[in-house]
């Protein structure tokens, strides 16, 4: 077990202390997985009125010069031309033969791009980022150690958020962001997150954390606002059907395996992966993530054999739950492209005995607050 005199503490930690939150290890930070409230009460709270998440953990890697747009559209899958000023880009990168190194997002400024990554993966990623830049006029460097991020989710998250901001922050769309401040701290205000609710993702110094996390648990307290751990956040992102990177993406599947051929552009420039990507569609998808709603009584977990109504194995669990708002059993996992299409019966072998299951498209849950 990790001791966590090892693991690195992000600028909320005393605060998750004084909490009385379960902090685990994950991505090599000490996070909390719940509050004394439990994981399903603080689900429901992002569901029904708000919740606040600490996920200082992820990484944050500026690059800026006359070459930068140049380097992120070759690093990225998705058409970084195509970002406007103040808005936000859900994209990949990918090794030369497709596999996905991260998923990731991309944010504009009128003079900077920031890349959002995922903490486990931020040394890999920066290296390799820097490894591309060549003789481009272009820098890249990692802001993660004097940057935390909080998340505000829910459907009354805008009402939280608004007399503490300088700015209307009924402006800010779903994807889109502003330069403003919070509780008094400059802070980047963006309408993005990882539930499947309406909210905001604050990116602010580290130092001020620690405050505004304080100012908004009081000002949502009234509300029934709660401070949410990663068991929460895994599971509302769960019922969106929004894969996580080490179980549900990596790099022994490709982005179009991975299901992210939404985002992958190959009329947008050669970026890294793309002859090998379109070698794949052209040939054929040899298998596909999908989304798994077992109709019957059970609890699926990464790892658990998915079988064909013949009983052979065809696939396995690579996120799994017991779903809180649905009271079902869902899951995501790969299975041969023949055996993908929703609505083709399958099975979740748990504890030795098949789990009647049906591929369903994600996202499970439909009745989100999203405004987009």
């Amino acid at each position: 077990m990790t001791s966590s005199d090892t693991l690195t503490r992000t600028p909320l930690y005393h605060r998750h202390e004084q909490l009385e939150g379960k902090l685990v290890p994950f991505a090599g930070f000490a996070m909390p997985v719940q509050y004394p409230t439990g994981i399903r009460t603080e689900h429901r709270a992002v569901r029904e009125v708000a919740g606040l998440f600490d996920v200082s953990h992820m990484g944050e890697l500026e690059v800026r010069g006359p070459d930068a747009l140049e380097l992120v559209q070759e690093i990225t899958v998705n058409d970084a031309s195509a970002i406007q000023l103040g808005q936000a880009q859900y994209s990949a990168m990918c090794r030369p033969d497709g596999g996905v190194i991260d998923d990731l997002l991309v944010y504009r400024f009128p003079d900077r791009f920031m890349l959002v990554v995922n903490a486990s993966n931020l040394e890999k990623d920066l290296a390799w980022i820097r490894d591309r830049v060549g003789s481009r006029a272009v820098a890249v460097d990692d802001r993660s150690d004097g940057t935390a991020l909080l998340a505000l989710q829910g459907p009354t998250a805008r009402e939280i958020l608004r007399p503490l901001a300088d700015l209307d922050v009924d402006e800010i769309r779903y994807y889109r962001f502003r330069e403003g401040r919070v509780a008094g701290h400059p802070a980047v205000i963006s309408g993005t997150g990882y539930t499947g609710e309406d909210g905001f993702e604050l990116y602010v110094h580290a130092d001020a954390a620690g405050e505004i996390w304080d100012a908004l648990l009081d000002e949502g307290s009234e509300d029934g606002l709660l401070p949410c751990g990663l068991g929460a956040r895994d599971s509302l992102r769960l019922e969106m059907g929004y894969a996580l990177y080490g179980n549900d993406l990596d790099e022994d599947h490709t982005a179009l395996e991975s299901g992210l051929g939404w985002i992958t552009k190959f009329d947008a420039g050669d970026f890294v992966g793309r002859e090998a990507l379109l070698e794949q569609k052209e040939t054929g998808v040899p298998r596909r993530l999908v989304g798994l709603r077992l109709t019957e009584r059970g609890f699926p977990r990464p790892g658990y054999p998915v079988l064909d109504p013949e009983g052979e194995r065809v696939g396995e669990v690579t996120s799994g739950t017991q779903s809180p708002s649905l009271g079902e059993g869902i899951a995501l996992g790969y299975v041969p492209t023949g055996s993908a299409a929703p609505g083709t019966e399958l099975a979740v072998e748990i504890r030795g005995t098949p789990v009647a299951a049906v591929v369903q498209r994600p996202p499970f849950y439909t009745d989100g607050s999203i405004r987009r």
